[in-house]
């Protein structure tokens, strides 16, 4: 039952719901749960926060305790980036994958059965899908994040992910407007710039957002970029000619409107989050995500009193704060209908019967059971296993002999960006090691490493993994060196395939989500009397 407390005026009610912050811990603190009782009326979920599936449950059931439509948000795209698996590898390719398979049919299928697993541990409001279109290669923090480089291909696959999701119940987020994908620079650092022009933009930054819009995506999230077409002075996240003129008049837009942390370095660093979070929502926002880096009372209170002190000095409009927070209120009464509903449909609460065989927060994926998605489709449990096997890419060497033995493993591991940060392991060691036993698997980080690993390996077979080797100098050069000293080695691209394949066998699996490496590990030991793909 939604409980407000009496002396919290409405206008500190309304500050407090455009906020979405996030907290440390697997239960929530008791600041969090008065903030929900004041008005709070969303929550951030990140890895921090889950543990087990029964933990997951519980937490989730002692927010809706406080306010029954509380909006539990999470950023779980699957593949690289996920929080609910952040301890084991996502049980879902990411949209690089989906793109490279282009099956609409099966990112729908892919996205309802996350979103199934998102909604029975009580999570309704998922930060997926990204919509950039990868333009850039060089791009730090997109690259398998986005289902691709054509915007045709990224906009007919946003718009089957959002269906898919919202077809479980999960309200979507295309993100991150007006387009991260021609960017060089991460704007969790500094704040990147775009300069092309409006009629490049629309043919190919905004085309999948019109189509994520066109299909009814509930929430667009703002990237934190400047792009001078639309907006010389301000980055889109504080733009209203951005997010007010552009996004809700002339794309149409009427759904929620979410920034992207405002703790990023874009906007922390030239706004700080106080004035940054009051721009916002001056120029549109309706919701200030918050609490990747900043997650505590302190953070949700400056924010508070200072939206509230700027609607009090006239710098922002109460109309305007109100509107926002009706949004908010207007999105967590769709996702408790869909609850509901579903309640009915099931027999149980969204909570309940969560079940893992790997310690995460959602069922692995591993069984054979299926769900209903739209139109009667049944979806199987295992979909994402199914999705990750399609998307391999296979290029065989002249004179490859397959691997009949345990090989090495040598991962060459790049710096992490924070959106997929580095807890979640990444690789195929483990995977190979079942179907070929005694398989050793070593981590290098320089391109001095080639040495090493050929000492690791001694005589075994050599596999390498990299992880866009196109943007990383240091491996390209171990690759190299490791090549020349052994030609029969195996290359395992597990980032964007865009460095020419070579190797005795090349497998590009177009994301390094744990299911990935399965596909690929099979891959490795499959019988190539067959033509292969790729």
């Amino acid at each position: 039952m939604t409980t407000i407390a009496s002396e919290t005026d409405t206008l500190t009610r309304d500050a407090l719901t455009v906020l979405q912050p996030g907290f440390p811990g697997t239960t929530a603190p008791d600041w969090l749960l008065r903030r929900i009782g004041e008005g709070l009326a969303s929550v951030g979920l990140f890895g921090r926060n889950i543990a087990t599936p029964e933990q997951m449950a519980a937490l989730t059931a002692q927010l809706r305790a406080e306010r029954e439509d509380v909006l539990v948000a999470i950023d779980e795209e699957g593949g690289d980036v996920t929080r609910l698996e952040v301890k084991d590898g996502s049980s879902f390719p990411g949209n690089h994958a989906l793109g490279a398979v282009d099956d609409v049919d099966l990112t729908h299928d892919v996205a309802y059965e996350l979103g199934r697993r998102l909604a029975e541990c009580g999570i309704n409001f998922n930060w997926a899908p990204s919509a950039d279109v990868n333009s850039n290669p060089d791009n730090p923090v997109i690259g398998v994040r986005s289902f691709g480089a054509d915007p045709a291909l990224v906009a007919r696959h946003t718009a089957a992910y959002v269906q898919g999701l919202q077809a479980a119940g999960v309200a979507a987020c295309v993100k991150h407007f007006p387009g991260h994908g021609d960017t060089a620079v991460d704007s969790h650092h500094a704040l990147p710039r775009i300069d092309v022009d409006t009629d490049v933009l629309a043919a190919r930054d905004i085309t999948p957002f019109r189509a994520g819009i066109a299909v009814g995506s509930l929430a667009v999230m703002s990237a934190h970029i400047l792009v001078p077409a639309l907006d010389p002075e301000r980055p889109a996240t504080l733009s209203g000619r951005i997010l007010t003129e552009y996004l809700r008049g002339e794309l149409g837009h009427q759904g929620l409107i979410v920034t992207d942390a405002v703790e990023m370095r874009a906007i922390a660093g030239a706004y700080g989050i106080e004035q940054g979070t009051v721009l916002a929502l001056s120029a549109g926002a309706d919701a200030i995500c918050v609490g990747g880096g900043l997650a505590d009372d302190e953070t949700v209170r400056r924010l508070r009193d200072a939206i509230v002190a700027a609607v009090r000095s006239g710098e922002l409009p109460e109309e305007r704060l109100h509107d926002a927070a009706e949004r908010v209120r207007g999105l967590a009464r769709w996702t408790r209908t869909r609850a509901r509903t579903a309640d009915r449909a099931d027999g149980a609460g969204s909570a309940d019967g969560v079940a893992s065989d790997s310690g995460s927060g959602v069922d692995s994926g591993s069984g054979v059971a299926s769900s209903q998605g739209a139109e009667g489709r049944a979806v199987p449990r295992d979909i994402g296993l199914t999705a990750a096997r399609r998307a391999v890419r296979v290029t065989v060497g002249e004179g490859f002999e397959p691997l009949t033995s345990a090989p090495y493993v040598a991962s060459f591991a790049p710096v992490a960006n924070i959106a997929v940060g580095d807890e979640t392991p990444w690789g195929l060691g483990p995977d190979l090691a079942d179907l070929l036993p005694g398989t050793e698997t070593g981590t290098y980080t320089d391109g001095d490493a080639a040495e090493r690993v050929l000492e690791a390996a001694g005589d075994r077979r050599l596999v390498a993994v990299v992880r866009d080797e196109h943007r990383h100098a240091w491996m390209s050069d171990a690759l190299d060196a490791l090549l020349a000293a052994r030609p029969d080695t195996v290359v395992v691209e597990m980032g964007v395939p865009q460095a020419t394949p070579r190797g005795a066998l090349h497998i590009a699996t177009y994301g390094a989500a744990r299911v990935c490496g399965r596909a690929a590990a099979e891959a490795i030991v499959a019988d190539r009397s067959e033509p292969p793909r790729g």
